[in-house]
């Protein structure tokens, strides 16, 4: 039987192409990983001047004042602070710009006058910023949730070694990546720099504002005070926080039927909308400018709000 050259060649090709592909996929992830691990570490290796330098450095890159304290319009603070997003002025104010250049040019195009100009620039200046946080906070909300049990399991394994609860911190602000890591490793800095236990893992729970993370404080300030078992506190308290994540994972699959009706009984009217201003742009003649196809518009919109408010009040379940 006669060999296909050409046929083995190409297969050749396609496994030396297929296996540099692997490779080098391999090598970002770990040299990614190497890079999120974690934010604190980098921030370490660049701060020079002793541990109150590095202290206050993670807190206002957090968007705290040097003490740890809230500045500003507080429920911005601590959405700021909830996000995880390093806190750099310059960059911010760069950022709004040309925001506010995108939204005003929205603004007129849509208007063609400088009042829409003026009103696109504000609209995008003050919703698109907060609703990009409020996303970043959301997405850091549900990883601490995931990250919360490996890194009591590592608290646990420590302490059985016979570690101190400082030290088995640390080890969790070492080995894990963000943003569990950064927030341990705040609080293992603040420990070293001369704060209580009690008092680390209370403003890590304030930063974090997260139920889990609010147990986990709440179960070392119990063993501090009472001198309990605290490995055996903690381990039990790593399978609280799995069974509850568990539960969690389960409404968010049953209420998914929920949410995706939502998302296409709300985008489909938009979407048709615009498909139809864009193939027939005269498709609805004079009929739109009526007074009362208008207020009919408005009145669809409204039920449409009130529609979307009542489903997400039937699918935010909170445990």
């Amino acid at each position: 039987m006669a060999v296909n050259v050409s046929a083995v060649f190409l297969i050749l090709v396609f496994a030396a192409v297929f296996t540099a592909g692997h490779a080098l996929f391999g090598m970002l992830t770990v040299a990614k990983q190497r890079f999120v691990v974690n934010r604190r570490l980098q921030v370490s290796r660049r701060i020079d001047g002793g541990l109150a330098n590095l202290v206050g450095e993670l807190r206002k890159q957090r968007g705290l004042t040097a003490t740890g304290e809230h500045k500003g319009w507080m429920w911005l603070s601590i959405l700021i602070v909830r996000s995880g997003v390093p806190y750099e002025p310059r960059r911010w104010c760069l950022a709004l710009a040309a925001v506010a250049a995108a939204g005003a040019a929205g603004g007129f195009a849509l208007g063609h006058s400088p009042l829409s100009l003026l009103v696109g620039a504000l609209v995008a200046v003050s919703v698109l910023p907060v609703g990009f946080l409020k996303w970043a906070a959301s997405r850091r909300h549900t990883a601490l949730g995931k990250q919360l049990p490996q890194g009591l399991d590592i608290i646990v394994r420590s302490l059985e070694a016979g570690h101190p609860v400082p030290t088995a911190i640390a080890l969790v602000a070492r080995e894990m990546p963000d943003p569990i890591g950064s927030e341990f490793g705040m609080a293992a800095d603040e420990i070293a720099y001369g704060a209580t236990l009690s008092e680390a893992v209370t403003r890590m729970s304030a930063r974090c504002r997260h139920p889990d993370v609010r147990l986990f404080a709440a179960t070392v300030r119990l063993g501090d005070r009472t001198g309990a078992n605290l490995a055996r506190l903690l381990r039990l308290n790593a399978s609280t926080v799995r069974e509850r994540l568990k539960m969690r994972l389960k409404i968010k699959a049953v209420s998914s039927e929920g949410r995706a009706s939502a998302l296409i009984l709300t985008a489909a009217p938009f979407l048709v909308g615009l498909f139809m201003q864009l193939s027939s742009p005269s498709f609805y003649g004079n009929v739109i400018q009526e007074p009362l196809i208008q207020k009919g518009l408005a009145a669809l919109g409204v039920w449409m709000f009130i529609g979307n408010i009542v489903i997400r009040r039937m699918i935010n379940l909170r445990i």
